[in-house]
């Protein structure tokens, strides 16, 4: 009621969230950026950031939206058809665990072959956060765990979600060119390590080699998985490794340092939240005229 009427605030100093100094707790801009402290970029990132864990919120919203988007697919698989055994024997069965119907994914957003794609783009997006079976989630979210932070850490959250994002795109794009019905992050996990791969390329140190020949056995592995076992989508896997080892090159493997480059990584950042938050909506429309 004192600020509304004009009354003078009562509070510590804070840190600008574009570049780190120490204003007054009355300051509305930062005196050494001049970036606005409440209606910024930087500031509507800094309060979002206080939402998610202060360690690799990215990859923990990402863990977090991916979960729940499983966990509703599920649901919808099992008002549609109940809960179904697995099929098959041995390992197949074990990999069938938790399958969600593919209607239910097409509807979810599962990106499909190119024509359709082209007309729905917004399934590029939404395919990279949907999973087909409680298998082929643990394994993808314990990948993003093992390697998100360390990426989210070198690249800042804002640069490693538009990452995340547009090697998962670019490794639909790929699939849908081939004409193939698709869901996972592993195109755009995929994309993670060849960002890596981009990093350690041409290092001579120790470490960056030997982190590239743990790269390349990872790489090798997974090619070996997805030619052995059926419905693994090669082609997402390839476009998204392409496309982050492009990015790798392109990008500073660093957080970004001036206010600058920090404002252009929140813009790009929240550029991508825009996107994927416009395919939720897409997808959302679809299940309502769908009637669900």
């Amino acid at each position: 009621m004192s600020g509304f009427f004009g009354g003078r605030k009562q509070g510590r100093p804070q840190l600008c969230p574009s570049c780190g100094t120490l204003v007054g707790a009355n300051a509305s801009r930062c005196h050494q950026c001049g970036a606005n402290l409440t209606f910024s970029m930087a500031a509507a990132s800094r309060s979002l950031g206080n939402l998610l864990p202060a360690t690799a919120p990215a990859t923990y919203g990402i863990l977090g939206f991916s979960c729940l988007l499983y966990i509703v697919s599920l649901l919808a698989t099992i008002r549609t058809n109940g809960l179904q055994p697995p099929g098959g024997g041995g390992i197949f069965a074990l990999l069938g665990i938790g399958s969600i119907d593919g209607n239910v994914l097409q509807r979810f957003g599962a990106s499909l072959p190119l024509p359709y794609d082209i007309a729905q783009p917004w399934r590029l997006v939404m395919a990279v956060f949907l999973h087909g079976s409680l298998m082929h989630i643990v394994f993808n979210m314990w990948v993003l765990m093992d390697i998100g932070p360390q990426i989210e850490e070198l690249y800042g959250s804002a640069r490693f979600f538009f990452i995340y994002v547009l090697t998962g795109i670019a490794g639909y794009v790929l699939s849908s060119l081939r004409g193939h019905f698709s869901v996972g992050g592993s195109g755009a996990l995929l994309g993670l390590i060849g960002v890596l791969l981009a990093i350690t390329t041409g290092r001579k140190s120790a470490g960056m080699q030997m982190l590239r020949s743990q790269i390349i056995r990872w790489l090798i592995y997974i090619a070996i998985w997805g030619f052995l076992f059926p419905g693994i989508d090669n082609f997402a896997h390839l476009g998204g490794l392409a496309c982050g080892f492009g990015l790798g090159k392109i990008m500073a493997d660093r957080p970004p340092a001036s206010p600058e480059k920090r404002n252009r990584a929140n813009a790009l950042g929240w550029a991508t939240a825009v996107v994927v938050i416009a395919s939720i909506a897409m997808m959302m429309k679809g299940l309502i005229q769908g009637g669900g």
